[in-house]
């Protein structure tokens, strides 16, 4: 039975993969095999984009609760920095196999990353008790900031639709999750599926946004939005093709700023707004996530949002 969106205890439950940033950024130009180049800023943070879209979410003034895994070695740092996001660990489980890390080496048009998932690896199991069922429904909206297994897509999803919630996916680059036919039912399934650019290439053969909308539309997709970073965005729905161009500001590091650009589509969508006016807001907050080194710090507050937006989009 639905759970009206008044008696949730949550706005939006960010559910995924945790992990300990370590980001390497400034770099001139990307290194040959057997190169070095200096990064002119390091930043230890922490990092996926479960922590990035949940502290950008809290940030907005969303009620946030933030689900996942962490070693249990890590947990006054996490504590701590969350808390200065409005954050609670209350949803965060502990586990011994220790915090997943990523290095991320970024430069102003591009980053990699380099990955270790650590206790991640437990986290659909995790996601498939009844205890993480019950947690999740009492959000107005659940963000899966993960590749999501098909098996665990199609029981979870149908109970959190019963229960009322609204539901968004987004993978990151995860080649055999994308490239697997059966995982079209679950982006079907979910009320926004989120990918950048590269990601849509993998999934239709190249990133033109017309191949997007004739694969989303053979998906069943009713409304397909695709990031493109400092190029903005595109939607593909019934009104056809659109693109929703970036705001241009001065970026630094794009580390999660695809994050960003999620918590703007989500808070523009629990506010009732259209697929474009949501659009608008997570290209207003990925851009500002670009003006400082590392994903947190320059996650927006709400009124740099609605500056940045009118000056933009006028509106």
């Amino acid at each position: 039975m639905a759970i009206s969106p008044s008696l949730k205890s949550w706005d939006v439950a960010v559910v995924g993969e945790i992990y300990a940033d370590h980001v390497f950024s400034g770099f001139p130009s990307w290194p040959g095999p057997g190169e070095e180049v200096i990064a002119e800023n390091y930043v230890r943070e922490l990092g996926g984009g479960t922590i990035n879209t949940a502290c950008a979410l809290s940030r907005l003034g969303r009620r946030v609760r933030l689900v996942g895994l962490i070693g249990d070695a890590d947990l006054d740092w996490f504590e701590g920095r969350l808390g200065e996001f409005g954050v609670s660990m209350d949803g965060i489980r502990l586990g011994s196999d220790g915090t997943g890390i990523t290095v991320s080496v970024s430069t102003v048009e591009d980053r990699s990353f380099f990955t270790y998932p650590g206790v991640n690896r437990s986290l659909p199991e995790l996601l498939a008790t009844s205890e993480i069922v019950v947690d999740l429904s009492a959000a107005r909206h659940v963000h899966f900031a993960m590749p999501l297994p098909r098996d665990l897509a199609s029981t979870l999803l149908p109970l959190l639709r019963e229960a009322g919630c609204t539901t968004s996916l987004d993978v990151g680059y995860s080649p055999a999750w994308l490239q697997d036919p059966v995982n079209r039912l679950s982006c079907r399934d979910v009320d926004l599926f989120l990918p950048n650019d590269k990601e849509v290439a993998l999934l239709c053969g190249d990133d033109a946004p017309s191949s997007y909308e004739a694969w989303s539309a053979a998906a069943g997709i009713a409304r397909a939005v695709m990031k493109q970073g400092a190029r903005g965005a595109w939607i593909a729905d019934a009104r056809g093709l659109r693109r929703v161009p970036a705001p241009r500001i001065e970026a630094v590091d794009s580390t999660g700023a695809g994050d960003a650009f999620d918590a703007g589509v989500i808070d523009g969508l629990l506010d009732g707004e259209s697929i474009d006016g949501c659009v608008e807001r997570g290209c207003i907050c990925g851009a500002l996530c670009t003006t400082a080194a590392g994903a947190l710090e320059s996650l927006p507050h709400p009124q740099p949002l609605r500056t940045l937006r009118e000056q933009t989009y006028g509106s």
